[in-house]
C-alpha cells in the first residue's frame, strides 16, 4: 500500500481510501470492464459533476480498460482500487486537462444527446487550446484555467475479458456495422411485442452506431450516401415510436431532416403529416398529405381516415372554445337589490 501511495504521489495523485473493498485486487488486463460512481470536484469543494444525480438518474459510468479511454487518469486509480472500494483521488492539472470535454460528453449522454455534440473535428489537445464554448460555464472556466480535480470513485463491479458484450462505443468500426442489422431486427421484434420504448432505445443504438461511421466520411461521398440509407429506415422507425409516446414536435423535425434529403419519402411524410394533425397544425398536415396521395394514390382511404379524424379534432376543439367564449361575455342579468344604511 504505501509503495502505491508513493508511486501515485510521484504521478501527481493523491489518494485517501474512504471504504476498503472486499477480496482481491483485480490484475486488471487488458478488456476488463469496470463499473464505478463518480464525483468530480474542485480542491476547494466546489461539485461538477455527480453520476448519482446526473441527468436526473442514478446511472454509473462503465470503461473497458486499454480503450485509450480520454481521461487517462481514470484507468489509472481504478487499478489500485477493489471492487466496493471508495476511494477519493486528488489529481495534478497535468491529468485533469481533458476533463472539460469529458464532462461534456457525460452531460450530453445524460439528456440523451449526441456525447459529441459541441466539439470539433480535431484532437482533444487542439479543443483545449481553441477556447470554444463547451456549454456549460464551469466547464469553460476549467478549460480556460485547467486546475487539478477531485475524484471520489465507488468501485462497484470488475468484470474480466470475454465475460460481457460490448457496448457499442467500445466496439471497432467492422464491429459497430456487424452489429446494426441485428439491433435493427431486435427493435422490430421489441416493437411488434408492444415494448415500445424499448424499441425506440434499440434503434436509437442503431443511428448511433451508424452516425458514428458516418462522420468520418466526407458528406455526399459514396459511403457517407450509404451509411445515410441505413439510417433512414431506422429514423422512421424510431419516428413511428415517437408517435406513439406522443412527442410529436421531435417526430416533426427528424421526418423534415428525411425530407430534405429524400423529398419523396412517403413514410417519412406520413409521420411528418400526423405529426402536425396532432398539434394543430392543420395547413402542415393539409399540405404533407396532399403530397403523399401525389405520390401513392393507393394511399387514399388512410389519408382520408387520417383527415377525417383530424377535422374532427378540429370542430371538437372550435366547440369547446365557443362555449367557453360564451361563458366569457355572460353577464348576471339578476337586477341589484338596493341596501340603506
Amino acid at each position: 500500500m504505501e509503495e502505491e501511495a508513493r508511486q501515485l504521489f510521484e504521478e501527481g495523485i493523491i489518494k485517501k481510501l474512504i471504504s476498503p473493498g472486499k477480496g482481491e485486487l483485480s490484475t486488471f488486463p487488458n478488456g476488463t470492464k469496470v463499473v464505478f460512481h463518480y464525483r468530480t470536484s474542485l480542491c476547494d469543494g466546489t461539485l461538477l459533476d455527480d453520476s448519482r444525480t446526473m441527468g436526473g438518474r442514478s446511472k454509473p459510468m462503465e470503461l473497458i480498460l486499454g480503450k485509450k479511454f480520454k481521461l487517462a487518469v481514470w484507468e489509472r486509480v481504478i487499478i489500485t482500487m477493489k471492487q466496493g472500494e471508495i476511494a477519493e483521488f486528488t489529481c495534478d492539472k497535468r491529468h485533469t486537462a481533458l476533463y472539460p470535454l469529458v464532462s461534456q460528453s457525460l452531460r450530453n449522454i445524460s439528456a440523451g444527446k449526441d456525447p459529441l455534440e459541441g466539439q470539433r473535428h480535431c484532437c482533444g489537445i487542439a479543443q483545449i487550446h481553441s477556447h470554444h464554448s463547451l456549454g456549460h460555464n464551469d466547464l469553460d472556466q476549467l478549460q480556460a484555467s485547467p486546475q487539478p480535480l477531485v475524484f471520489t470513485i465507488e468501485l462497484q463491479e470488475v468484470l474480466p475479458p470475454g465475460s460481457f458484450q460490448l457496448d457499442v462505443w467500445a466496439m471497432t468500426d467492422q464491429e459497430k456495422l456487424e452489429l446494426v442489422p441485428q439491433i435493427h431486427e431486435e427493435g422490430n421484434m421489441l416493437f411488434k411485442q408492444g415494448k415500445i420504448k424499448e424499441a425506440t432505445e434499440k434503434y436509437y443504438n442503431g443511428i448511433a452506431c451508424l452516425k458514428n461511421l458516418q462522420m468520418k466520411e466526407h458528406p455526399g461521398d459514396e459511403v457517407w450516401v450509404k451509411f445515410d440509407h441505413m439510417i433512414t429506415p431506422l429514423l422512421l422507425n424510431f419516428c413511428q415510436c415517437k408517435l406513439l409516446q406522443g412527442q410529436y414536435y421531435e417526430v416533426i423535425e427528424h421526418c423534415s431532416a428525411i425530407l430534405l434529403k429524400y423529398e419523396d419519402n412517403v413514410k417519412a411524410l406520413y409521420k411528418r403529416g400526423k405529426a402536425h394533425a396532432a398539434v394543430w397544425n392543420e395547413v402542415e398536415a393539409r399540405a404533407d398529405f396532399n403530397r403523399l396521395l401525389e405520390l401513392d394514390p393507393s394511399l387514399g382511404p388512410s389519408v382520408a381516415k387520417e383527415l377525417k379524424a383530424m377535422e374532427d379534432k378540429i370542430r371538437i376543439k372550435e366547440k369547446e372554445e365557443k362555449g367557453r367564449y360564451k361563458d366569457l361575455f355572460t353577464y348576471n342579468t339578476t337586477p341589484a337589490t338596493a341596501t340603506t344604511g
